[in-house]
């Protein structure tokens, strides 16, 4: 995570900082930053002082800070039990190089450290060799941790960078925290990279120490791009001189001044942090570039951030919210006038409505509701080849819909989709959520009307049958069909009840068969309807030939579905190709819209969107014509 969101963060939980580190711009080798922290309307900077010449003491009634040039009212002291969280890892290198004097000598200094280190800092071990050995999380229990010490062995193999990663981890994420590595030889490989390593330092703000024992001098470079980029120092030693250099880092905690001063009222990216102390004599200042968090001042204006549209977006949404108010007006002003009393008597007769009407008198209009009034006015618009078309297909997919209220649920759905599009990711997101309200509802009307298409056409066969057993048995047809009605199942069952109804009003029965074939687009049916019209013209065994059409059927539907058993494959790597970039792209567009924006902002991300649409459709259009076989 950045500092820039760090800052971010910080602003919106308000009073409550979030502890930021900077990793110290070295204006001079004496004193250096190294933690900074605000919270509860408090900047507590630890200041390390350890490399003051002759190890001078400062003098902590003349220290000055400086925000971006300002001078603030600071004070300094030396860093007490439970003022600031401070948390070491000790990364020690346990290969089989390390054997003899220098794993002992590495003990003792690792004892020593945490003997001399002050008792509220939390300290962990990691031991590593040709891998991550062992770790104890940060404790300040140092007792627990000199008896692992004593328990180190030694085993094949040296992953510093692993070492590394893992104990910036085992850092945590509060307070000041820094790793201190021991290592006699390079990364072997097979790990984490030293980017990794770099990487982990400094994204999660670590400053990483290492103690090289009697390294080459390649070696001690490739060490010292992990602590120069985190903030730290390699240490040359030998194994005699370990013990001296642990205590020293050791010290240096114990002589760390915490300086605070009150949090800013207001906040910017970053900050110029200067800390100036005196110590014999001499001044010594150090500078970093920080980001901290303004003081609680109470109730505050919101902030709503960046706008998802521009002006003119919410000049054009704001004429189609007038638009809709003034269509919403025109229809209840408008009114409907009910359905006729024809059409009243034939919707009972076709079992659509109940008699009686709650008691109105015969030819009184019904008081229109607001859906009969946008349904009337959308009837206006709605007319021709247009609405036969619809409601063809509506009644082919057992919606009880006329085209008019189809339409207005249609546009419902497309401008909810729209302005959840605008809610969610702005101006492209609504037109691409409009989009997909526009065709959704299609897709799903073509879905429903495919599967009661293939429902009706699986029943076919056993309807002939039955129809044949009612011709058998002495029926006439109409007679026979009315047994299916009584005894089938939808979607046969209903079209055929609407067949008689139609026939019993004076249309010929082969004509109100027809009709059905028409509604339900089904090939088998309109040649079932054809045998029937022949026969009747020219005489013959009825029921025979329906049975004989029924068995065609049943080895057609067995021959469809093997078809579809094996083309089920294909067809799905079809829909989940075709549909994987559009998904992904939806997905994007809503979590990481930085990341999409070039392809409908840019002209090369417009050619780039208009080559992808036209492969993606190409493509999909080959694999569809490819598991499409028809039986």
């Amino acid at each position: 995570m950045t500092k820039r969101r760090l800052a971010r963060a910080a602003a919106t939980l308000g009073a409550v900082g979030i502890v930021l580190f900077a990793s110290p711009a070295h204006a001079a080798d004496e004193i250096n930053i190294d933690h900074v922290e605000s919270a509860d309307g408090k900047v507590s900077v630890l200041v390390a002082v350890d490399k003051l010449p002759g190890g001078a003491t400062p003098d902590l009634d003349a220290v000055t800070v400086t925000v971006d040039g300002d001078p603030v009212d600071a004070t300094a002291k030396t860093v007490e039990a439970g003022e600031i969280e401070r948390t070491t890892v000790l990364a020690l290198d346990t290969s089989r190089s390390m054997r003899g004097a220098p794993i002992e000598d590495a003990k003792a200094a690792a004892k020593a450290f945490l003997d001399a280190a002050p008792e509220d800092v939390k300290i962990g071990l990691l031991t590593f060799s040709g891998t991550v050995q062992s770790t104890i999380e940060p404790t300040t229990d140092h007792a627990t941790l000199a008896a692992a010490i004593d328990d180190i062995k030694l085993t094949l193999g040296t992953r510093v960078y692993d070492a590394v990663v893992e104990a910036v981890d085992l850092a945590g994420v509060d307070g000041a925290r820094n790793v201190l590595v021991l290592s006699d030889g390079k990364d072997q490989g097979g790990g984490a990279p030293i980017a990794d390593a770099i990487a982990s330092a400094t994204d999660k703000q670590v400053v990483v120490d290492v103690v090289s024992l009697d390294q080459s001098p390649a070696d001690r470079a490739l060490l010292s791009q992990i602590s120069d980029a985190s903030g730290g120092s390699v240490i040359d030693a030998d194994p005699a001189s370990l013990e001296g250099v642990f205590t020293a880092q050791a010290d240096a905690l114990a002589s760390q001044v915490l300086v605070t001063f009150p949090a800013p009222k207001k906040s910017t990216d970053e900050v110029n942090l200067a800390v100036q102390l005196t110590a014999g004599g001499a001044t010594y200042d150090d500078s970093a570039l920080v980001t901290i968090a303004v003081a609680d001042q109470g109730p505050q204006a919101v902030s709503h951030g960046e706008a998802k549209v521009g002006k003119g977006a919410l000049l054009l949404g704001g004429l189609a919210l007038g638009v809709g108010l003034a269509i919403l007006l025109a229809i209840v002003m408008m009114g409907a006038k009910g359905p006729s009393e024809n059409q009243r008597r034939l919707a009972v007769y076709l079992g659509e409505a109940k008699p009686g009407g709650k008691g109105k008198r015969a030819g009184e209009a019904a008081p229109a509701s607001l859906k009969e009034s946008a349904v009337a006015l959308t009837e206006n618009f709605v007319k021709g080849d247009f609405e036969q078309r619809l409601n063809k297909r509506l009644a082919g997919g057992g919606v009880s819909l006329t085209a008019a209220e189809w339409l207005l649920i249609h546009a419902g759905v497309a401008a909810a989709a729209g302005l959840i599009g605008l809610i969610l990711g702005g101006g492209p997101a609504m037109v691409v959520f409009l989009v997909l309200g526009t065709i959704l509802p299609w897709l799903y009307l073509r879905r429903r009307h495919s599967k009661r298409l293939a429902a009706f056409n699986s029943q076919l066969a056993e309807t002939l049958t039955l129809m044949a057993g009612g011709l058998s048995a002495g029926l006439s047809m109409p007679q026979a069909i009315d047994t299916v009605v009584r005894e089938g199942i939808e979607p046969m069952s209903g079209e055929l009840r609407r067949a008689l109804v139609e026939q019993r009003l004076g249309v010929q029965i082969e004509e109100a068969l027809d009709g059905v074939a028409d509604r339900m687009e089904s090939e088998d049916f309109a040649w079932v309807v054809m045998a029937i019209r022949i026969q009747r013209e020219v005489g013959g065994n009825l029921s025979e030939l329906l049975n004989t059409v029924a068995n065609t059927l049943r080895e057609r539907e067995y021959l469809r579905r093997q078809v579809k058993v094996l083309s089920a494959e294909g067809r799905m790597s079809a829909y989940v190709l075709g549909g994987m970039p559009i998904v992904l792209f939806l997905y994007m567009l809503l979590v990481r819209p930085d990341a999409v924006r070039p392809l409908y902002t840019e002209p090369l991300g417009y050619a780039m969107s208009a080559a992808a649409i036209t492969m993606l459709l190409g493509g999909f259009f080959v694999m569809s014509k490819i598991v499409k076989v028809e039986v």
